[in-house]
């Protein structure tokens, strides 16, 4: 969409990256995975810009970029294409209509694996600065936008080639980003907030294939025109440094920002409350329970010029309507602290993994669960949350892994059930816990967005209900499973049915606008529905989450207007505008300096928030805000 993040330093060696094995312990502490922005490798014939100033050599080894948030060998190559990178010189005359190719299944089925991998980044320090003053209503300066032209989107897609050259020296998070709506996290509660990516949920009890999708909580305002509520400036930091992680309740949008987490009037921006870590945040998860509760995971102390990194091994949990921790745990195996690489909230169980241990606490009073199971040549690469705790269990030696997707009892961590993947795939992320939904990328064919195929697995039996392909050339489904088991982004899960972002392709028009849809599989069946829901001309449209049994997208803009967030029934497939944000130059530029690749995007009941992932000493103009947010009236 725009410029991805730039690497943050800091970071430690790459866990379980390309060229590594993944059943030993690095010689140097893994780098922290989840919430953390990664900067993709340019694709072939991108201009190349000299990387900024190399880290003292004092620290940690800098691992490569990868998308959005923390961790992830290969950058994603962008596909081509329906037109991209570059436009003919004279434009021809418009083809008639061609039929569109996402609106039936394809030939070949979904059995066989199509052609068609990826990051995280790592933190700094500093402070950040003041938000805006508290209620600042505004027009985003134009002059402090100059970093993004307010022209068409392919000059926007080479200005992110440009940045990604640039940043080629660390690693992703996650969002991603979104306020969750799917079943909770304990005893059956709803989640309330999140990041955005791809989350999972059942999208209702009776939603299933061939279900009637129950009602969704967001309403269509009268007026769906929005304006600017507040910006959060860019922290100033003398380094790049991660500031992932993003949660909304009815009372609190709260923010990462460095070393500590603030929580703002989710209409004005005034800080409510500021909580200060002894280090940065280095894990997140998405997940928050009803009663707005989420944990993070951090370091214990700042870098300094002699120790760049001091390991993510400390974890609290976060009450976000009272700003308070409820309580702080140090992840130990023996007398050594554990580097942690993920963290999660499920059935009420905080999980965090890692090559060299992890540990389970419960989430209400602290107190120590489980670990994880050790073995000679297997270790719990990270969970998935949510109703259901899922654990990623990777087996065997570095040229013949095994992944053991294991559906566990959150309480006690006994398997209830396993599906055991093909011999030879690498990484998997949980896109959902329930119903149980694997992606993963099959013979390395996802051209650098992790996922060229859907696993639909029965949560009671471990069995295969289904594997689904969605090669890259025609999705836009973008997932992490290299450190950030939790995340992936342009797919999300309801009614028993995984609705997915189509790539980008030229409109109809004759405009040459890029477009896309938001097509939808029956995890039952494994085939297409027929279902589409069409971005509009130069749109981009990427499903954020469920809302009962209703998607709920935002719309990239156009060159001349401003974003919008959509609610698409779940039965018919109709759009609802929920709200569209101001057209100015100055404001839309601000706004595509979020991009949904790397930025954090949550919504609910008429705001959205827009936030960066990382801070830094050299970012533009127009990514001056850690984050924005837009209302209607």
């Amino acid at each position: 969409m725009t410029q991805p993040p730039p690497p943050p330093p800091n970071q430690p060696p790459q866990q379980g990256g390309y060229g590594q094995p993944q059943d030993q312990r690095p010689a140097q502490p893994p780098a922290p995975g989840y919430g953390y922005p990664q900067a993709p490798q340019p694709p072939q014939g991108a201009p190349q810009t000299p990387p900024p100033p190399a880290q003292p050599p004092s620290g940690p080894p800098q691992p490569q970029p990868g998308y959005g948030y923390p961790q992830a060998p290969q950058p994603p190559q962008q596909p081509a294409g329906y037109g991209y990178p570059g436009r003919p010189a004279t434009p021809a005359p418009a083809p008639a209509p061609a039929p569109n190719p996402y609106a039936q299944q394809q030939p070949g089925g979904y059995d066989t694996p199509q052609p068609g991998a990826y990051g995280t980044p790592q933190p700094g320090y500093g402070y950040p600065g003041q938000p805006g003053h508290p209620g600042q209503q505004a027009t985003v300066p134009a002059q402090a936008q100059a970093g993004l032209p307010g022209g068409d989107r392919e000059k926007k897609k080479q200005l992110l080639i440009i940045v990604a050259a640039v940043v080629a020296i660390a690693l992703i998070v996650g969002g991603g980003v979104l306020y969750a709506s799917s079943s909770g996290d304990s005893g059956g509660k709803k989640d309330t907030a999140g990041t955005s990516g791809g989350t999972g949920g059942k999208g209702g009890d009776k939603g299933g294939s061939g279900g009637t999708p129950t009602r969704g909580d967001e309403k269509a305002p009268a007026d769906t025109n929005a304006k600017v509520l507040f910006q959060v400036p860019m922290p100033k930091v003398d380094d790049t440094t991660t500031v992932s992680g993003s949660w909304l309740t009815d009372k609190v949008y709260a923010k990462s920002g460095v070393a500590e987490i603030v929580g703002y009037d989710p209409g004005k921006g005034t800080r409510l409350w500021t909580i200060k870590l002894p280090g940065p945040v280095c894990q997140v998860t998405r997940h928050v329970t009803s009663d707005h509760k989420t944990v993070i995971a951090y370091e214990p102390a700042m870098p300094t010029k002699d120790k760049r990194y001091h390991g993510c091994s400390q974890v609290s949990a976060i009450d976000l309507d009272a700003g308070t921790k409820l309580w702080s745990r140090t992840v130990k195996s023996g007398d050594q602290s554990i580097n942690l690489d993920n963290v999660t909230i499920g059935g009420g169980t905080v999980a965090l993994g890692s090559t060299s241990g992890g540990a389970a606490f419960d989430l209400a009073t602290g107190k120590a669960l489980w670990t994880p199971k050790p073995g000679d040549t297997c270790y719990d690469a990270g969970y998935g949350g949510g109703d259901k705790l899922v654990a990623v269990r990777k087996c065997g030696d570095y040229d013949n892994p095994q992944l053991h997707i294991q559906n566990i009892d959150p309480k006690s961590g006994k398997v209830i059930s396993e599906y055991k993947m093909a011999t030879g795939v690498e990484y998997a992320s949980v896109v959902s816990t329930d119903p149980l939904v694997v992606a993963a990328d099959i013979g390395d064919s996802a051209k650098g967005r992790g996922i060229s195929d859907i696993f639909s697995i029965d949560n009671k039996t471990g069995a295969l209900r289904n594997k689904i392909s969605v090669p890259a050339d025609r999705f836009a489904a973008k997932c992490d499973g290299i450190t950030r088991i939790e995340g992936c982004s342009g797919i999300v899960i309801g009614n028993d049915r995984a609705y997915l972002a189509t790539a980008e392709h030229d409109g109809n028009s004759g405009s040459f606008r890029d477009t896309n849809e938001v097509v939808a599989f029956d995890l039952g069946s494994g085939k297409q529905t027929g279902q589409r829901a069409d971005a509009g001309e130069g749109y981009t449209i990427t499903p954020l989450r469920m809302d009962g049994g209703n998607i709920i997208a935002y719309k990239e803009p156009p060159y001349d207007k401003g974003g919008q967030i959509v609610s698409i029934d779940g039965a018919s497939f109709k759009e609802t505008k929920l709200l569209e944000n101001p057209s100015d130059k100055a404001v839309r530029d601000a706004e595509t300096s979020f991009s949904t690749d790397y930025a954090e995007i949550l919504f609910h009941n008429g705001h959205l928030f827009m936030s960066q992932v990382y801070a830094s000493d050299f970012s533009s103009s127009s990514e001056r805000y850690l984050a924005i947010a837009f209302g209607t009236s």
